[in-house]
């Protein structure tokens, strides 16, 4: 039996705990060690630390606390790990709170942090989503169902000043480019909020206003939200630190590729059940300079798909060169626009696109001026048939599919 190395209360406060963090800094304290070949358990709370509630109003998402997040349970330390050094992390094992079988899935107001689609969705709205044994459904996006492949959203190691100082300086500088942006181009530090673990007093205030966002991916890792690391998955991490810190959260239940919804999950509080190793001199040896993964060979079983093309023109008809994301948030549209004509509204046909396991793919990059952009929707996780047909399409059970997202009262 493994041991459980970090417990976490789902009804007291994050800040309570001195084996959680939310910010990235090489000061903040290893919380526990463990040998190369050890496995153990670590357990987390949701990323916003409790914030959102199981309940029918979104005015929790509407003015959710974006400066705290995302809440890590770590750093632990693995003893020989040095700088240059690749930390090997198995997932033997992840899954929810049995007392915790729920999650959540939000769209943050414009004003509060936005998402992809914030032009279209600008208000607070949330699902809350069930978890059924290895499925989930909603109350407030019926005629769906299915399996969940649960992972992390965020996983890392700590940075080295050097590369602490590179972060902040870089995104400060593209903070600066348009400082007044709603919502903002970066999340810079912000020391009234940080949670630095175990570090106390004036270290603590010192590294709580340099200490790095935990919001982006960068180059240790951090929040990457890749829906197949899951079980069975390994990542590979650079280690920048002795030790090298490793600290996760953000579990997800279920994820769609893009977490387009920004709380764009099946957002979850949970545990995962690790095993490390070192590969002495790794980074230089394979010449890594970002995390690597392999992805865990358990997925959801879904053969048929409708896919829905995008490319680099706006929704205003403005040609962009070879800009994926506009062709993918073209195809996010598409499919958007596709459900509504089953009944759904587009805030739950956006909740689905960002909870279910669609697949996102570069599909063209070369050919000028038009990338192509493809989102990937199986169509078996529908109660019904959302293939296009002569007769045209037919409602969920005659329009029963109008139940709303819970939205801020």
């Amino acid at each position: 039996m493994a041991d459980t190395l970090i417990k976490v209360d789902l009804n007291g406060s994050a800040y309570d705990n001195d084996k959680i963090h939310n910010r990235w800094h090489p000061d903040i304290p290893i919380v526990e060690w463990v040998s190369p070949g050890d496995d153990f358990i670590i357990e987390t709370v949701d990323w916003t630390g409790g914030q959102i509630k199981n309940d029918d109003d979104a005015a929790d998402v509407r003015d959710v606390d974006l400066s705290q997040v995302h809440f890590l349970s770590g750093p632990v330390g693995i003893k020989g790990a040095q700088p240059g050094d690749l930390l090997v992390v198995e997932f033997l094992d992840v899954g929810a709170f049995p007392e915790s079988q729920w999650g959540f899935n939000g769209f943050f107001s414009k004003k509060n942090g936005g998402g992809f689609l914030t032009e279209h969705f600008p208000e607070a709205q949330k699902s809350i989503w069930d978890f059924k044994g290895m499925f989930t459904q909603s109350r407030h996006v019926p005629g769906v169902s299915w399996a969940g492949l649960i992972h992390p959203g965020l996983i890392g190691c700590l940075p080295d000043h050097k590369m602490l100082n590179e972060w902040n300086t870089r995104e400060k500088a593209l903070y600066d480019t348009e400082p007044d942006r709603v919502p903002a181009l970066a999340t810079l530090p912000y020391a009234e909020t940080a949670h630095m673990g175990r570090m106390k007093g004036d270290d603590a205030k010192k590294a709580a206003a340099e200490g790095a966002r935990t919001v982006p991916p960068r180059e240790h890792g951090g929040n990457c939200d890749i829906k197949d690391l899951s079980r069975g998955s390994t990542c590979y991490f650079p280690v920048y630190v002795e030790g090298g810190g490793l600290s996760m959260g953000d579990l997800h239940f279920s994820q769609g590729d893009g977490e387009i919804t920004f709380c764009g999950a099946i957002e979850m509080a949970g545990w995962l059940h690790l095993r490390v190793n070192l590969i002495k001199g790794g980074m230089a040896k394979y010449g890594i300079k970002n995390p690597i993964f392999k992805p865990s060979p358990i997925k959801p079983e879904y053969k048929d798909h409708l896919i829905f093309e995008g490319i680099s023109v706006d929704e205003g008809g403005k040609q962009h060169y070879l800009d994926v994301h506009i062709a993918y948030r073209q195809a996010c549209l598409n499919a958007i626009e596709y459900l509504k004509k089953f009944g759904y509204s587009g805030a739950q046909a956006y909740a689905i696109l960002g909870t279910a396991p669609v697949q996102g793919h570069i599909s063209g990059v070369v050919d000028i001026p038009n990338a192509c952009a493809t989102l990937w929707l199986p169509t078996e996780i529908f109660d019904f048939d959302i293939n296009p047909n002569a007769e045209g399409p037919k409602k969920f059970i005659d329009g029963k599919i109008d139940v709303p997202l819970a939205k801020d009262l």
